[in-house]
Protein backbone atom coordinates (compact mmCIF):
# COMPACT_ATOMS: atom_id res chain seq x y z
CA UNK A 1 0.00 0.00 0.00
CA UNK A 2 1.42 3.66 -1.21
CA UNK A 3 1.56 5.88 1.97
CA UNK A 4 3.06 9.18 3.03
CA UNK A 5 1.95 9.93 6.61
CA UNK A 6 3.61 12.97 8.59
CA UNK A 7 4.59 13.00 12.10
CA UNK A 8 5.58 15.75 14.62
CA UNK A 9 3.71 18.45 14.54
CA UNK A 10 2.04 20.01 17.35
CA UNK A 11 2.00 23.26 19.89
CA UNK A 12 5.23 25.13 19.82
CA UNK A 13 5.69 28.60 21.67
CA UNK A 14 7.19 31.15 18.72
CA UNK A 15 10.68 31.08 18.61
CA UNK A 16 10.48 27.57 18.97
CA UNK A 17 11.24 24.15 16.77
CA UNK A 18 9.84 21.19 15.50
CA UNK A 19 10.91 18.72 13.56
CA UNK A 20 8.21 17.28 10.86
CA UNK A 21 8.63 13.39 9.68
CA UNK A 22 7.10 12.21 6.34
CA UNK A 23 7.32 8.37 5.90
CA UNK A 24 6.95 7.08 2.83
CA UNK A 25 6.07 3.25 2.43
CA UNK A 26 5.16 1.20 -0.66
CA UNK A 27 7.02 2.58 -3.18
CA UNK A 28 10.34 3.53 -4.16
CA UNK A 29 11.14 6.68 -2.46
CA UNK A 30 14.60 7.87 -4.37
CA UNK A 31 12.90 8.27 -7.52
CA UNK A 32 10.71 11.73 -6.46
CA UNK A 33 11.43 14.66 -5.49
CA UNK A 34 9.48 15.51 -2.11
CA UNK A 35 7.56 18.73 -1.42
CA UNK A 36 6.26 19.95 1.89
CA UNK A 37 3.30 22.14 1.58
CA UNK A 38 1.00 24.13 4.60
CA UNK A 39 -2.25 25.65 4.77
CA UNK A 40 -3.61 27.40 6.93
CA UNK A 41 -7.48 28.53 7.73
CA UNK A 42 -8.81 30.44 5.06
CA UNK A 43 -5.92 30.65 3.14
CA UNK A 44 -4.74 28.63 0.13
CA UNK A 45 -2.43 25.45 0.03
CA UNK A 46 1.49 26.98 0.40
CA UNK A 47 4.58 25.14 -1.15
CA UNK A 48 6.81 25.67 1.69
CA UNK A 49 10.03 23.21 0.53
CA UNK A 50 11.31 21.06 -1.83
CA UNK A 51 13.71 17.96 -1.94
CA UNK A 52 15.03 16.52 -5.31
CA UNK A 53 16.27 12.77 -5.61
CA UNK A 54 19.73 14.43 -5.57
CA UNK A 55 19.54 16.02 -2.06
CA UNK A 56 19.27 19.65 -3.95
CA UNK A 57 16.74 22.12 -1.49
CA UNK A 58 14.46 24.88 -2.15
CA UNK A 59 12.55 26.89 0.40
CA UNK A 60 9.68 29.16 -0.29
CA UNK A 61 10.72 32.94 0.77
CA UNK A 62 8.82 32.85 3.80
CA UNK A 63 10.45 30.39 5.13
CA UNK A 64 14.09 30.69 4.20
CA UNK A 65 16.58 30.89 6.81
CA UNK A 66 14.14 29.01 9.22
CA UNK A 67 13.22 25.82 8.01
CA UNK A 68 15.72 22.88 6.33
CA UNK A 69 14.24 20.48 4.00
CA UNK A 70 16.34 16.75 4.63
CA UNK A 71 16.28 12.90 3.64
CA UNK A 72 16.88 9.31 4.31
CA UNK A 73 16.25 7.39 1.65
CA UNK A 74 17.64 4.24 3.46
CA UNK A 75 14.98 4.83 5.93
CA UNK A 76 12.40 6.32 3.28
CA UNK A 77 11.89 9.60 5.52
CA UNK A 78 12.16 13.25 4.82
CA UNK A 79 12.45 16.00 7.23
CA UNK A 80 11.02 19.45 7.65
CA UNK A 81 12.95 20.88 10.53
CA UNK A 82 11.08 24.53 11.31
CA UNK A 83 13.33 26.58 13.59
CA UNK A 84 12.32 30.32 15.32
CA UNK A 85 8.70 29.57 14.43
CA UNK A 86 6.52 32.17 14.39
CA UNK A 87 2.49 32.72 14.57
CA UNK A 88 2.50 32.96 10.96
CA UNK A 89 3.48 29.56 10.20
CA UNK A 90 0.36 28.08 12.10
CA UNK A 91 -1.00 25.06 9.62
CA UNK A 92 -1.67 21.84 8.78
CA UNK A 93 1.33 20.56 7.06
CA UNK A 94 1.31 18.13 4.36
CA UNK A 95 4.15 15.86 2.14
CA UNK A 96 3.90 15.22 -1.22
CA UNK A 97 5.77 13.54 -3.77
CA UNK A 98 6.06 14.54 -7.24
CA UNK A 99 6.05 12.17 -10.23
CA UNK A 100 9.34 13.93 -10.96
CA UNK A 101 12.86 13.36 -10.02
CA UNK A 102 13.49 17.48 -9.60
CA UNK A 103 12.21 20.33 -8.05
CA UNK A 104 10.43 23.09 -10.25
CA UNK A 105 8.30 25.55 -8.77
CA UNK A 106 5.15 23.72 -6.71
CA UNK A 107 3.51 23.27 -9.65
CA UNK A 108 -0.01 21.89 -10.00
CA UNK A 109 -1.88 19.19 -8.24
CA UNK A 110 -1.23 17.15 -11.62
CA UNK A 111 2.38 17.37 -10.60
CA UNK A 112 1.64 15.14 -7.70
CA UNK A 113 1.61 11.11 -7.10
CA UNK A 114 1.38 10.56 -3.37
CA UNK A 115 -0.18 12.94 -0.73
CA UNK A 116 0.00 12.50 2.94
CA UNK A 117 -2.60 13.42 5.47
CA UNK A 118 -1.34 16.24 7.05
CA UNK A 119 0.30 17.44 10.80
CA UNK A 120 -1.05 20.05 12.36
CA UNK A 121 1.52 22.56 13.22
CA UNK A 122 0.24 25.82 16.03
CA UNK A 123 2.36 28.16 17.36
CA UNK A 124 0.91 30.35 19.91
CA UNK A 125 1.84 31.60 23.47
Amino acid sequence: QVQLVESGGGLVQPGGSLRLSCAASGFTLDYYAIVWFRQAPGKEREGVSCISSSRGAYYADSVKGRFTISRDNAKKMVYLQLNSLKPEDTAVYYCAARKYSYCSGYGSPLDYVYWGQGTQVTVSS
